[in-house]
């Protein structure tokens, strides 16, 4: 489904090509792809269909150039076929922890950051991210989740950048789930996700990876006011390692960050904040508004 997602989104103009005259479908089609990785079309159809092949590093290679894949998803369909070379045995899953530096690191920087699982589980978190997005002890462990709480029906209806941040929230769970398929916690939250949320389902469907992201979002803080900030992850550990998440100001909203820090400081942000930290952005109509653990 990975090489027919990216045969789908890729045009003969992305590679150069003339489309040709009674052209029925937007993307490549399969005999154009194997033409261009030197495959029989039989022969790709197949490797595409997952019937019973195994192709080498090389075969894998061409035809992620003839898809033009980015070598983030390059090396996703080299793990995929891995998955299929030989039988996978039973896996040795260490319990998710944060690294030492990681958690003397949360509580050194004065920006708001998190950790969290590969599956987006958070593990811990620093007091400035607590009172910026939410204090993730409002909700139990099994919940405390980037992608539950972003895909939770009080998040509807969707505000601007929603979808660009859940793209990227997915993908990283994508390659997760290629290192170990079997895992149950990616069992259990595809699974979930799935059958509770039609955009999870189309948006999965795309087939999307991430290795590392960047966004931005705009938080209404019912203290400091609107806050603008950046967003990034970083991986702690190789995949599937963990990821730190960590929040930075944008230009001319430093100083609001820096007074939500004195109120956090001398322990007044007392009140309960939304749990908004991981949606691209509060909506004014959420503001107030606490998902309810389902």
């Amino acid at each position: 489904m990975f090489l027919r997602s990216r045969r789908e989104r890729t045009t003969p103009q992305d590679l150069g090509l003339e489309p040709g005259p009674r052209r029925k479908v937007e993307g490549l089609r399969r005999e154009e792809v194997a033409t261009l990785a030197g495959l029989s079309t039989d022969y790709y159809q197949r490797l595409e269909q997952g019937r019973n092949v195994r192709p080498s590093d090389a075969m894998l290679n061409s035809i992620a150039d003839a898809l033009d894949l980015d070598e983030v998803e390059r090396r996703h369909l080299m793990r995929l076929a891995q998955l299929t070379r030989r039988p996978r045995p039973p896996a040795l899953r260490a319990a998710d922890r944060v690294p030492r530096n990681a958690r003397l690191l949360l509580e050194a920087i004065d920006l708001p950051a998190f950790v969290a699982t590969r599956h987006l589980d958070m593990l811990a978190w620093n007091s400035l991210a607590a009172a910026l997005l939410g204090d993730p002890r409002e909700l139990p462990p099994d919940r405390r989740n980037v992608l539950l709480t972003l895909f939770h029906e009080e998040f509807q209806p969707r505000c601007p950048g929603w979808e660009t941040a859940a793209l990227d929230y997915i993908g990283i769970l994508r390659a997760a789930v290629s290192t170990d398929p079997d895992h149950p916690r990616a069992v259990a939250l595809v699974g979930e996700l799935s059958i509770g949320n039609p955009e999870f389902r189309r948006l999965w469907a795309r087939h999307d990876v991430r290795e590392g992201v960047h966004g931005t979002k705009t938080i209404q803080h019912p203290r400091v006011g609107d806050i603008a900030v950046e967003w990034d992850a970083y991986p702690l550990q190789p995949p599937p390692g963990p990821l730190m998440i960590v929040f930075t100001p944008k230009a001319g909203h430093e100083e609001r960050l820096r007074l939500l820090k004195v109120i956090t400081d001398a322990g007044e942000d007392r009140e309960p904040e939304p749990h908004t930290a991981l949606s691209p952005a509060t909506h004014p109509a959420d503001r107030g508004r606490r998902p309810r653990p389902r």
